[in-house]
């Protein structure tokens, strides 16, 4: 009983020695990169980037136009949330896949879609005849709208799957009338996931300088001069203060979201809300998912169009040209570039945040929450900014220029989320399991293999999807580690889009949708067999 007792004792110091060392490095990996950026912050290269010319008006561009386009994205993703989850209407499973698939191709190609559809050859520009110019503060606004509203979609859509049906039930029988119902019951219920949903959406905005590159103009940003200064002119103090900047509205929304956390989807809910029946309401959803979705299409279907022409504008006839071309050009080795890091990280990053969440809800302690804390500390890190502090960390090092630079800023850039979901899927699984298997006599590693694996399958598999989608279509951490050697696939984009090969750059567009569609499809079918068995 006695050597019983001491070896519970060493197991549980072992853990906690685990614990530790593990947030330690979650902890360094994210701290000690920007320590060493704001190292390059001088006083002279603060001086250099405040008075500068287009200093004033690249921090303007950049709070005008994230909030118009939060504003605007906020209203669209709630609307369409409400058409989901509060109406009875049909192919609502069509519509949310519709809705996401902005979220599997990077910013960077919303912005080439707006140049295809509006630029001076558009699509549609020609088609109706149009004039003016998509160049600017609207280019920018619709392009981060369309990059920015499936993640705000699916927050509040979650939200409001998970709200209580009980106050609107009561409401009713009281004669409150259905205004009144959503003041009085819907916005409080909204009010703080709302705070957290136009934090996260301001902040994807802010720190994206995919689709301002491509539609900006004239229009600078701080993300777009940032990536000037530093791939362009590698000018690493002032890159060190541009990102400083853009840490601070990520920083603050990453506090928010961590004030935030009782969501509306953590009370208990004792009756599902009832789905409007009502013709008119019903007609007037399906009339706006209908036209939110044709909107999202337009630039899917343009990449289509162009990637198979002939010669755009002059010749839409069908071809195989432009992908030949593509090739030629070694989009194909970017491409088993980008599906290897992606694989890799999926792999590493799925291991890492499994046994972190097993340690931090299966073992608690204090230091368990410290352990929590520590491994999202990377979602406050915008992904430029993750980029050039790595730079500055692992250049010179043996792994710099390599695949595994790029796949450890990944793991890092991408683990938060992963992490808080299988955390959640272990915290649900009766806490009890591990003493009994310690009164059975049964390892640890047995409990996990045979049990506790079993159970979160399906959240190993949306971990694993999520690392591979997000790592084949990110342009922002990569994009100051990768060399000609190991260049993912999606930054081949800006240049092709550079060099004037629209239809390239579409071709590599569509590669990247469909590899990121043929993951969620292949997830989607393991899940559901899942279920079924």
């Amino acid at each position: 009983m006695q050597n019983t007792a001491k070896k519970r004792r060493f197991e549980f110091g072992k853990a906690e020695v685990t614990k530790l060392a593990l947030a330690l490095v979650f902890i360094a990996m994210v701290f000690l990169p920007l320590i060493r950026m704001f190292s390059f912050m001088t006083a002279e290269s603060i001086q250099r980037v405040v008075t500068s010319a287009g200093f004033g008006e690249a921090v303007l561009h950049s709070v005008v136009s994230a909030l118009l386009g939060t504003l605007i994205t906020v209203v669209i993703a709630f609307a369409l949330a409400m058409c989901i989850e509060r109406t009875d209407i049909k192919y609502k499973g069509i519509f949310g896949i519709i809705f996401v698939l902005p979220m599997l191709i990077p910013s960077i190609s919303h912005g080439m879609g707006l140049v295809i559809l509006l630029g001076n050859n558009g699509l549609l520009t020609k088609l109706l005849g149009l004039t003016g110019n998509i160049y600017g503060l609207g280019g920018i606004v619709v392009g981060s709208v369309l990059y920015a509203f499936p993640v705000a979609y699916l927050m509040l859509a979650d939200v409001l799957h998970y709200e209580d049906g009980s106050a609107y039930e009561a409401a009713r029988v009281l004669g409150i009338p259905k205004f009144r119902q959503f003041t009085g019951i819907t916005l409080p219920f909204l009010r703080k996931p709302l705070i957290s949903v136009i934090f996260s959406v301001f902040t994807l905005i802010i720190t994206d300088y995919g689709v301002p590159l491509m539609v900006g103009g004239k229009y600078t940003t701080i993300a777009t001069v940032m990536y000037q200064e530093v791939i362009g002119q590698l000018d690493f103090g002032k890159g060190a203060v541009y990102g400083t900047i853009l840490l601070v509205p990520a920083v603050i929304a990453f506090i928010v979201d961590l004030m935030n956390k009782d969501r509306g989807n953590s009370g208990f809910v004792t009756k599902p809300c009832a789905a409007s029946k009502n013709k008119a309401v019903k007609a007037v959803s399906y009339g706006y998912c209908s036209l939110v979705s044709l909107l999202t299409l337009l630039p899917l279907v343009s990449f289509v169009l162009l990637a198979f022409t002939t010669d755009y504008p002059n010749d839409l006839s069908f071809s195989f040209k432009n992908m030949m071309q593509a090739f030629d050009l070694h989009a194909g080795e970017y491409f088993f570039n980008s599906l290897l890091i992606a694989l890799c990280t999926a792999v590493v990053g799925t291991a890492i945040a499994f046994m972190t969440a097993y340690l931090s809800a299966r073992m608690k302690s204090k230091t368990s929450r410290f352990l929590h804390l520590s491994s999202m500390t990377s979602a406050a890190i915008p992904g430029m900014v993750l980029g050039l502090s790595y730079v500055l960390v692992f250049n010179k090092t043996p792994i710099y220029g390599t695949i595994i630079v790029l796949v450890l800023v990944n793991v890092i850039h991408f683990i938060a989320s992963p992490y808080l979901m299988i955390y959640n899927s272990l915290s649900k699984i009766n806490e009890n399991l591990e003493g009994v298997a310690h009164a059975m006599g049964i390892k640890r590693a047995l409990l996990i293999r045979d049990v506790l694996i079993p159970q979160c399958k399906l959240t190993l598999l949306e971990m694993f999807s999520y690392f591979f989608v997000n790592c084949m279509m990110t342009i922002s951490a990569v994009s100051f580690l990768a060399t000609t050697a190991n260049k993912p696939v999606s930054l081949m984009i800006n240049q092709f889009e550079a060099q004037m090969q629209l239809e390239c750059a579409a071709v590599v567009s569509l590669m990247i949708l469909l590899s990121n569609l043929l993951m969620k499809g292949i997830a989607h079918y393991l899940k559901n067999k899942k279920q079924r068995g």
